[in-house]
């Protein structure tokens, strides 16, 4: 890639979308494309939609943050549907500050960081495009400079509504640069950008003694005094507070609740009347989006405290939970790694699933019904279907605790345990049980789990272990399976035979002797059983294998070992139990004779070649499911 060849033509890019004009060719565009003078809460909104949605099991899928955010559909939806969408239409709600409430790491600041990429990327589109008076430091709107007793004509001619009064710069500007005509005010194309300090902005506490309210709306310019002759000349004062900076945008306010209060006042004016107080000026009007996030004890502590009630009204909670889908958690952890250094070490399969059941165990509550498990729950979250329990039981069980997922491991720690354990293991491999061992260990320093917490969360990783035990047996199952695929096939072949002759009460005939004999009933069970089919269900079972056939002939299709997953099951669990034997000993002899040795390749090379193992840890995967089988 030529990189310098790529900037150029970014560059040129970027040079293309400029624009400037004047005030009244701004109107102009106005009317092909009103658009234009959306609020920025409405800009956000709108950025977000158009990125597209999915709707799974009744929950909306926001593509914006599907790539960055995993396992908080509902959370999302919820956040989407209640504060942006009423906020875009100019409802109260627009008057609130969005704030976050989450545990560690669960994903509010992603969230705060997309919607300010996000932005970024979107006032390069056309439909996101933003325009400002020119040289404004605040970037004000130019619709500002239309007289008050003119604003209700011109929303009926152009369908616009304009909020917000010119700041005391622009309305010196206008009459010292301009004259007082307001058509030939330079108006220009403005990009929003954190780096450059337009449209975004970050508020960050730091020190309550050496900090300033500067930070947030701007101070005066000393050394220009002089010049102007007056403190109160807007000519004189910086307007570069976060406040001012993040006009027409999104300005994020880090730890809010650890701010001193005379930074919140201001944002009691300027969320509900969308105007805030700066130097010995006129209330100073900005269109923002406020957007702040705390955990859970410290909101608690700040609803307590009566001084705070007014702050409190203006505030629109959303709790951001952990997430609790299985599968989600593992993309987590792929991502985290992906973003590493350590992405090229080959890391077992099943080992990041076994880590996220752990994870998930811990933020799960126990059901009130008696019937089902914390595993069980696990995998209704997962979408993953458990028998006896229906989608309805899944919205029953979410419905038992509003809290649930406020609590428990954070992928942060997951990450850190995993990364210890690549670290220190000297082999280019890891595996599940590297990472429980390491989970373990790491409890005792962890600093804010409890004793009882501990106890809890050995017991999880406990179960995390007997289901990557089964796990274990599976693959290395379907593996010696695989590689005895045509035994698999005879096996089911011979299985069908019988169940044509019992189903039409046949007989077959031996294709030895030529003799006639009845169906092979042991075998048939001895395949049945593997997959819980009683005595009494068998007959129906065998029926609908050979409706199966018949559907298949019908159109012409063969019914093969991949025809039936049931019967597939079945057969793959009949062929291992008649290997189990071959397992043990190929696994667990220091000396394998040439045949075992033979077969234990043969399974090696199945388990690298379609299961994403590598050499080393498909040979510890064999071990350790020998040491299984011996026990």
């Amino acid at each position: 890639m030529d990189i310098l060849r790529r900037v150029q033509e970014y560059r040129q890019t970027q040079d293309a979308l400029k624009w400037e004009g004047t005030f009244a060719e701004y109107l102009e565009l106005l009317k092909e494309k009103p658009y234009l003078a959306q609020s920025a809460h409405s800009r956000i909104y709108q950025m977000i939609q158009e990125e597209g949605i999915e709707e799974e099991n009744g929950v909306r899928k926001y593509n914006f943050f599907s790539e960055q955010l995993f396992g908080l559909e509902e959370a999302l939806e919820k956040l989407v549907e209640e504060y942006f969408h009423p906020s875009a239409k100019r409802l109260d709600v627009k008057k609130r500050i969005l704030l976050l409430m989450g545990p560690v790491s669960g994903g509010k600041s992603t969230l705060v960081t997309l919607l300010k990429r996000g932005l970024e990327q979107y006032t390069l589109t056309d439909r996101g495009a933003v325009y400002a008076i020119k040289d404004c430091p605040m970037h004000e709107s130019p619709l500002h400079l239309i007289p008050e007793h003119l604003r209700a004509d011109f929303e009926k001619e152009y369908g616009i509504k304009i909020e917000g009064s010119l700041s005391p710069l622009n309305r010196l500007r206008l009459e010292e640069e301009y004259g007082g005509k307001i058509e030939d005010v330079k108006v220009e194309r403005i990009f929003f950008s954190e780096d450059n300090r337009v449209g975004i902005g970050t508020f960050s506490p730091s020190d309550p003694k050496s900090q300033d309210i500067a930070d947030l709306t701007g101070s005066i310019d000393f050394s220009t005094i002089a010049t102007y002759g007056s403190e109160s000349d807007p000519r004189a004062y910086r307007f570069d507070g976060e406040l001012n900076k993040a006009n027409r945008g999104l300005m994020e306010f880090q730890e809010m609740l650890k701010c001193d209060e005379k930074f919140l006042w201001h944002l009691l004016s300027l969320t509900q009347e969308g105007n805030f107080k700066a130097g010995r000026f006129a209330l100073i009007s900005a269109d923002e989006m406020i957007v702040a996030h705390t955990n859970e004890s410290e909101y608690r502590s700040f609803i307590s405290n009566k001084k705070n009630e007014a702050l409190h009204s203006r505030m629109i909670v959303m709790p951001i939970p952990y997430n609790l889908k299985l599968d989600q958690e593992e993309r987590i952890y792929r991502k985290m790694i992906e973003e590493s250094d350590i992405e090229d070490f080959h890391i077992a399969p099943h080992t990041l699933k076994v880590a996220a059941m752990f994870t998930i165990l811990t933020r799960l509550k126990e059901s009130k019904q008696s019937n089902i498990s914390m595993l069980k729950k696990l995998y209704l979250y997962n979408d993953q279907d458990v028998e006896g329990f229906s989608d309805q039981d899944v919205n029953a069980l979410k419905k038992e605790y509003a809290d649930e997922g406020m609590t428990g491991i954070d992928p942060r720690y997951v990450i850190n345990r995993i990364s210890s354990t690549i670290i220190r293991k000297e082999m280019q491999a890891i595996n599940a049980l590297d990472v429980l061992r390491s989970l373990k260990d790491g409890l005792d320093d962890h600093p804010s789990i409890t004793k009882e917490q501990k106890e809890d969360y050995l017991d999880f990783i406990s179960i995390a272990r007997k289901e990557y035990d089964e796990l274990a047996k599976k693959e290395v199952q379907k593996a010696f399976v695989y590689s005895y695929e045509e035994s698999a096939k005879t096996l089911m072949d011979n299985y069908l035979d019988n169940v044509e002759a019992f189903c039409n009460k046949a007989k077959l005939q031996d294709p030895l002797t030529g003799e006639e004999m009845h169906p092979d009933e042991k075998l048939m069970r001895s395949i049945e059983e593997q997959i819980g089919i009683s005595e009494n269900a068998k007959k129906a079972f065998r029926e609908e294998i050979l409706i199966r056939i018949s559907a298949y002939a019908r159109k012409g299709k063969k019914f093969d070992y991949q025809s039936h997953e049931r019967l597939r099951e079945a057969i793959q669990k009949k062929l291992f139990a008649d290997l189990k034997d071959i397992v043990k000993i190929t696994t667990s002899t220091k000396t394998p004779d040439e045949q075992q040795l033979k077969k234990m390749n043969e399974v090696v090379a199945t388990l690298v070649e379609e299961y994403g193992y590598n050499t080393q840890s498909a040979n510890d995967l064999l071990r350790y499911v020998g040491s299984l089988l011996n026990r």
